[in-house]
């Protein structure tokens, strides 16, 4: 596969074709330019009908959403969400003492969601919002690295030689955080025998500079949950035979909004003591759009007071924890509303319908000869597939991708990390509003570009074939 061009090199769809951009025919008026520049701030003004058509026609040219499988985001709201995003647009999340209800609102979710999550006393937890799951994920990672700071200043020990012990499989944001925030990241590699971050010789990895480990639920390449309580059982004996004690952030981007709901027995969040701190992302399978993420500490305790700024607001005193600034209010009231609308038994019908769907596409691709299941969607509503070794040597699953995209899916294909990079698998992502007709039409879809990609007498050639797909 070759790499792909320069970022700064992309200009959208029809590169090269034109440095400009024609106003549709209908909204000319006299004196007005019919042709804008692309690239370069305009020297006169538009009639805002005449800018919202070019915009309008523009982002037209995007894909469909609702064929976009290689996304976990939200992509769709109802109408009475659409009418609060509209009506509290202009609130700004940092400014509490201006939107001082908004930002009242914000505490209610955490707490809600430090509830949802089995801590022992939600109301002595602490949690902020944040601009996505990165964000709480880079949060969680840096009280992580404070609260070990802290510790080894007060044993008299160095503080110089951090490190972070995470599965080779992790978002990138992670690679972000140790990168930004001077953490040497600890990858435990993935093999087919252990396909998950399960605790499987861990102390390889751990030691007195550890300032956590990361569990994620809903692994990005295909969904998997990593077995919270065996990693912290590891740790356990860890800390009984070394005396090093390592906490856990749970990186719940997608499974800490489907567990509580769809498995409710399953043992991973603050029932645990080792975990100290939970991020997701509201705008993922907390069905809210983009722009939105939660992280929560079990106690004020696991949270170092230095990194909690306070500003006054309503006569008391609201304590912030945020990398960003200015960053929109809209979607913390949405996510509010989501919570209101639904309630635990709504997210469960919406979450399982989801599952639902999940299974069913895998059991289908599971029954075609060409494909064999990564995992089944059981976890969270992801699946992943290899091709089958020796199946066929004329197509790639970056061939199938690549012929549904012609149909409008967008279902990507890319390699596993490091240790098992030679294998690549296909992904299907199912969000609230794929439905069941939605799915077999894809499936039928799928066997129809197999069959096509079976009939071929040559192998698809390679060279210059685009890179779709990054993680």
């Amino acid at each position: 596969m070759s790499e792909p061009a320069d970022p700064t090199d992309f200009r959208g769809r029809g590169v090269g074709t034109s440095d400009s951009i024609s106003a549709n025919p209908v909204f000319e008026r006299p004196g007005e330019a019919t042709e804008l520049p692309k690239n370069r701030m305009p020297q006169s003004e538009s009639y805002p009908d005449t800018a919202y058509q070019i915009v309008h026609d523009e982002a037209m040219l995007d894909g469909n959403a609702r064929l976009n499988l290689a996304t976990f985001v939200g992509t769709w709201m109802d109408d009475f969400a659409v009418r609060l995003y509209t009506e509290s647009a202009d609130k700004n999340m940092i400014d509490k003492d201006e939107y001082p209800q908004t930002a009242a609102i914000e505490t209610r979710c955490w707490t809600m969601l430090a509830d949802l999550w089995s801590a022992a006393d939600p109301d002595n937890a602490i949690g902020t919002s944040t601009i996505g799951s990165s964000e709480a994920c880079m949060l969680g990672g840096l009280a992580l690295k404070r609260r070990w700071q802290k510790r080894r200043r007060s044993e008299g020990k160095s503080t110089e030689a951090p490190n972070l012990v995470l599965s080779s499989a992790v978002q990138v944001c992670w690679e972000k955080f140790c990168n930004y925030f001077e953490v040497e990241a600890r990858y435990v590699p993935i093999t087919l025998e252990h396909r998950t971050l399960d605790g499987h010789e861990l102390d390889k990895y751990v030691d007195e500079n550890t300032i956590g480990v990361v569990a994620i639920m809903g692994v990005t390449y295909t969904g998997a949950y990593e077995p919270v309580a065996e990693i912290s059982a590891a740790l356990d004996r860890i800390a009984a035979d070394t005396g090093v004690d390592v906490p856990i952030h749970v990186d719940g981007a997608s499974g800490a909004m489907i567990a509580p709901f769809c498995q409710p027995d399953l043992v991973w969040d603050f029932r645990l003591d080792r975990v100290a701190s939970i991020s997701t992302s509201g705008h993922k399978y907390g069905l809210v759009y983009p722009g939105v993420g939660w992280v929560v500490w079990r106690d004020k305790a696991a949270l170092p007071d230095e990194l909690i700024f306070y500003v006054s607001y309503l006569g008391g005193s609201m304590p912030t924890f945020a990398l960003n600034f200015s960053r929109p209010g809209a979607q913390v009231l949405l996510q509010y509303y989501m919570f209101l609308r639904l309630g635990s038994d709504g997210y469960t019908r919406v979450q399982q319908e989801s599952l639902a769907v999940a299974q069913y596409l895998a059991q289908e691709i599971a029954k075609l000869p060409a494909f064999e299941l990564w995992n089944d969607g059981s976890d969270i509503p992801v699946f992943a597939w290899m091709l089958k070794k020796g199946y066929t040597d004329k197509w790639t699953l970056y061939d199938l991708s690549d012929r549904l995209r012609m149909k409008g899916w967008l279902v990507p294909a890319y390699p596993m990390p490091d240790d098992l990079a030679d294998v690549t698998v296909q992904r299907i992502v199912v969000r609230n509003g794929l439905s069941h007709d939605l799915a077999t039409a894809l499936l039928a879809e799928i066997k129809t570009e197999v069959d096509f990609l079976d009939r071929l007498e040559t192998p698809i050639p390679r060279e210059g074939q685009p890179v779709l797909f990054h993680h």
